[in-house]
């Protein structure tokens, strides 16, 4: 048995090992918090997308599915409020398979929830290794046309298809010339992240009042330490702006948990597909740049050695 004890053993493996998980489910996962407490009890994994800031929890069985964690799942949710809800066991029984299709069909579109069987396998006298099997996971496509087809929502189901479909081309770029980037799938929402290898730091390009930006967003749970961070790399404005060769809006986001540095573009209208390949093109080309100048400040390997006051 690679894992002899689920909470002992089995929760601070995947807590250090979450790619595993990052890969299954196509997103930039973030695992920061093991055995966070909802009232009297203990949910196995908390954290969050990178990619959208939305909230990730996961609970684990080194054991089948049974009518127990299902019950603990609902209530984890309840307390938490994710978008994202992972459960992994070792199988699942019918019964269990067929409530997370049914919650999927019935939950909004921030809502999903995947189930996940580990498996020990062991090809010849190779050593044990873990194979994670992604089993049951939300059919996204049936619930934007269930939700597009309610005239309360049909505007902003037009908007988050729109989004969706932008961010969809623009991850197609990425994937194909900078996979390294990014695991993320898509998003309906006006901005899509990119890690920078540092928790609450990401690259974030975005639609803000209606214009397209690329900025470095500090997303920390700590406001102490997204100040902290982005008045360090203000201090180091002279340099930056010189090695990117632009010029930046420096934003405290005041009275805001977040800071950000925004670069902004001439687009100001995403309904333009016929414009959409120059906005990909130079979204990728302002991730390109910010990345480099980064680095040439000491950039996240400064910005990880930074505490607030």
């Amino acid at each position: 048995m690679i894992w002899p004890n689920e909470a002992r053993d089995f929760t601070p493996w995947l807590l250090q090992n979450v790619d595993v998980l990052s890969d299954l489910l196509g997103m930039d996962l973030v695992l920061d918090v093991a055995e966070h407490p909802v009232g009297s009890f203990s949910l196995d994994l908390k954290g969050y997308d990178e990619t959208t800031g939305e909230v990730v929890i996961v609970e684990n069985q080194l054991e089948p599915s049974n009518h127990t964690h299902l019950g603990q799942i609902i209530t984890y949710a309840a307390g938490t409020d994710p978008t994202t809800i992972v459960w992994v066991t070792t199988g699942f029984r019918p019964e269990h398979r067929a409530a997370i299709d049914w919650l999927n069909q019935r939950t909004d579109d921030n809502t999903r929830v995947f189930g996940i069987v580990i498996r020990v396998v062991k090809i010849g006298n190779s050593q044990a290794a873990p194979n994670f099997e992604l089993v049951a996971q939300p059919n996204d496509w049936e619930k934007q046309v269930k939700k597009a087809t309610s005239s309360a929502h049909g505007e902003a189901s037009a908007m988050v298809r729109q989004y969706r479909d932008f961010w969809e081309a623009v991850l197609e770029q990425i994937r194909a010339n900078h996979p390294e980037w990014t695991r993320a799938q898509t998003s309906g929402a006006p901005w899509c992240n990119t890690p920078l290898g540092l928790s609450g730091v990401v690259l974030s390009m975005a639609w803000v009042n209606g214009s397209l930006v690329t900025q470095i967003y500090f997303d920390s749970r700590d406001a102490d330490l997204n100040r902290a961070r982005f008045d360090w790399l203000r201090e180091h404005r002279s340099a930056f702006e010189t090695a990117l060769g632009q010029t930046l809006s420096w934003d405290e986001m005041s009275g805001r948990k977040g800071a950000r540095i925004v670069l902004n573009s001439t687009f100001n209208d995403i309904s333009a597909t016929e414009r959409w390949p120059e906005m990909i093109t130079w979204l990728i080309e302002q991730q390109t740049l910010f990345r480099g100048t980064l680095s040439a400040v000491g950039g996240v390997a400064a910005l990880r050695d930074i505490r607030p006051l």
